[in-house]
């Protein structure tokens, strides 16, 4: 029976657990937290990734490894690549965790993205704010997700803070984008080559986290083919091999590079049920060099967050097309700790169903974009 390794034990990990089995595949997972929630689905080995006699056991362990977050340093995939085969490959993951590189990249293959400088010094910070103005971002060019390792600067008069907060790694500098909307390309890439991706995901974020997405959503249409095919060049230029997110910003009717996730991804949830194949069998699939499920819709769907502790899977579970997801976390402030699903046969249908959960839930504002998107395009 196959194994695939999986650096990381949170729930990616675990949800990628979850779809292998029904495959006869098993998973074998490393971690640092010995409290890791994958550990509840699939062996847990507990070690730090700098520990290299550790990884060169688990590699030998294991057919193939994959990754479930991006911050799995690269230093520890090499040492596991040159023993086991890693997807997607060790310079993937260099490139996706580097906010400097990523931005590069996405300009090479010709996707705009917001003007950004590269920051190294408080003398930096004044020259990038020189050119590029305020509002703006200042961001660390590694180790950020979930809003983490970001500071807002609403004028030049913000720089010092703004140095004070970040300074002493290296950083990056963004204009600020007030973006109508923000999306996401959930796409997936074979070791042959083969590429698909599921219909275009709108997102809505709270406090730097996703609080909820929607697909597919019929305003955005007219730039799927745009974005799919962005996402098909950063996938052939990096020889990926797996499911990654790109996330895009949409502002005056063009299209932006965000970032790239080199992983399966929150906004991709809602495939578990709302797609032919979800991302995360897919990724198994991709990984160990097997053919691709279909990533069309099966009906339009959306997704919610729970962030910080649980609320009541009851009222959930009475609704129809409703689907809940407990990560099997203990609650903690900022952490994800679970989703839920929601598909209907119409967009009609999913708002109706949408209100109702928000509803159930307690939490009419957090369905409440996700009902106004729907609003012209349902039925």
């Amino acid at each position: 029976m196959t194994t695939i390794g999986i650096l990381g034990g949170g729930q990616l990990a675990r949800m990628l657990a979850l779809a292998g089995a029904p495959l006869g595949v098993r998973f074998r997972v490393l971690d640092q937290n010995p409290d890791a929630c994958a550990g509840q689905v699939a062996p847990l080995v507990v070690a730090d990734y700098a520990d290299e006699p550790a990884l060169a056991a688990f590699a030998k362990s294991v057919d193939v490894v994959t990754f479930d977050f991006e911050n799995v340093p690269a230093r520890a995939a090499e040492t596991v690549a040159a023993r086991v085969p890693v997807f997607p490959n060790p310079g993937a993951l260099a490139v996706a965790q580097d906010r400097l590189a990523e931005k590069t990249l996405f300009n090479a293959l010709g996707l705009a993205t917001p003007e950004f400088a590269a920051v190294d010094s408080r003398e930096d910070l004044a020259h990038a704010l020189a050119r590029i103005g305020t509002p703006s971002v200042l961001k660390t060019r590694r180790l950020g997700y979930d809003g983490k390792g970001q500071y807002r600067l609403r004028s030049a008069s913000d720089a010092d803070a703004a140095w004070r907060a970040l300074g002493g790694v290296p950083l990056v500098l963004e204009r600020f984008v007030a973006f109508e909307r923000e999306v996401s390309v959930i796409a997936v890439r074979t070791r042959d080559g083969d590429f698909r991706a599921w219909p275009l995901t709108r997102n809505w974020h709270r406090d730097g986290i996703l609080s909820a997405s929607l697909a597919p959503d019929a305003a955005d249409a007219a730039f799927a083919d745009q974005a799919f095919a962005a996402a098909r060049r950063v996938a052939e230029r990096l020889d990926y091999v797996g499911v990654f997110a790109l996330e895009i910003f949409v502002e005056d009717g063009r299209l932006l590079g965000n970032e790239m996730a080199p992983r399966v991804h929150n906004s991709g949830h809602w495939t578990i049920e709302g797609a032919e194949t979800s991302q995360f069998e897919n990724h198994v699939r991709a990984v160990l060099g097997w053919p691709l499920g279909s990533t069309a819709l099966r009906q339009p769907s959306a997704m919610l967050n729970f962030v910080g502790a649980l609320p009541d899977a009851m009222p959930v579970l009475a609704l129809p097309g409703a689907h809940w997801h407990d990560y099997g976390k203990s609650p903690r402030t900022g952490r994800k700790v679970g989703h839920a699903t929601i598909h209907a046969p119409t967009g009609t249908d999913l708002a109706e169903r949408l209100a109702r959960l928000g509803d159930a839930l307690g939490r009419p504002a957090q369905v409440g974009p996700v009902i106004d998107a729907l609003g012209p395009a349902a039925g």
